[in-house]
């Protein structure tokens, strides 16, 4: 999803000449592959958005794969970029890196000052370790290695899996799913209290180029809208964005995760960015985007 919208952004940048492998194509848990791929292409510049992701169900199921999938894609891909001249690696990380109970809004010297939420620590030990290994590589070698660490995303290209999506695309499936049926109400996991912040990834992609762009950017920067909305009023922004008009119900056996995660963005405003897509004309987006895609078979669930 990210790296499908970092290209699109790049298409208004007709200097660039960008270079991509899809999944099949290049394995970026293979050490040697990732080695040959950058001693052959040379890039000048690497956005970094590949990863394994998911939602709590896929987090607490996975962990294993969560970190040792992640860790070694960053190491592979960071060293192979330092060894063959990379001169710019723009990482990208994830909010999940801050403790379950950061400050809020959370600005990014909260890192590592308490526990992680254990739902998807895995994951954010293996993004909280690539990030430090790109501000140790700008440290000791001075290369421009940095990170940003996106909020929640959502929009075009995002994974649908009915078990291992995330909150928002899983609830445009369930909604859509239920109103396909006639079904009386749709049950969302937890109490519906947790507070979440949603940026579109058509914004994101703008933001990382932003920040490809500055001469000294901040060794890593929160990339969100600073508001945030709770889980139950979004699963009744989706219904309405779907035209589901049954009952939504809370499940409170299932965990609710972190009870508020909202970004501390003054540092990126500082830098002259801040997002333009408003969340509803941004769900309208995707859910049509969602539609157009089961229809022409090309629904990413995986």
């Amino acid at each position: 999803m990210v790296g499908a919208a970092v290209c699109r952004r790049l298409e208004r940048e007709p200097q660039v000449q960008v270079i991509t492998r899809t999944r099949k194509e290049l394995d970026l848990c293979d050490e040697r592959q990732v080695c040959q791929f950058f001693e052959s292409e040379k890039p000048a510049t690497v956005i970094f958005a590949s990863a394994k992701v998911g939602g709590i169900h896929a987090n607490r199921t996975y962990p294993v794969e969560f970190l040792s999938d992640n860790l070694r894609q960053e190491l592979a891909t960071i060293h192979a970029s330092y060894s063959n001249g990379v001169k710019r690696f723009l990482f990208l990380g994830s909010t999940c890196i801050y403790p379950r109970l950061a400050q809020q809004p959370i600005r990014e010297d909260e890192l590592l000052k308490s526990p992680l939420e254990q739902t998807n620590e895995a994951y954010a030990l293996a993004k909280i370790a690539g990030l430090k290994l790109c501000q140790y590589f700008r440290q000791q070698y001075g290369v421009m290695y940095h990170s940003a660490m996106p909020t929640n995303l959502y929009g075009p290209g995002d994974n649908y899996h009915p078990d291992h999506s995330h909150v928002l695309p899983g609830m445009i499936r369930r909604f859509h799913e239920a109103k396909q049926t006639g079904a009386e109400s749709v049950t969302i996991w937890g109490t519906g209290t947790p507070q979440r912040e949603f940026l579109h990834v058509d914004d994101l992609a703008d933001a990382i180029i932003h920040l490809c762009q500055l001469d000294n950017p901040p060794d890593w920067v929160n990339v969100g809208t600073s508001t945030d909305i709770s889980i139950l009023d979004l699963a009744y922004l989706v219904a309405k964005t779907v035209g589901f008009s049954g009952r939504i119900e809370t499940d409170p056996s299932k965990p609710d995760g972190t009870p508020k995660k909202l970004t501390d963005t003054t540092l990126l405003k500082s830098t002259g960015w801040a997002p333009k897509i408003g969340l509803e004309e941004g769900l309208r987006q995707t859910y049509q985007d969602f539609l157009n895609e089961m229809q022409n078979g090309a629904l990413r669930e995986v």
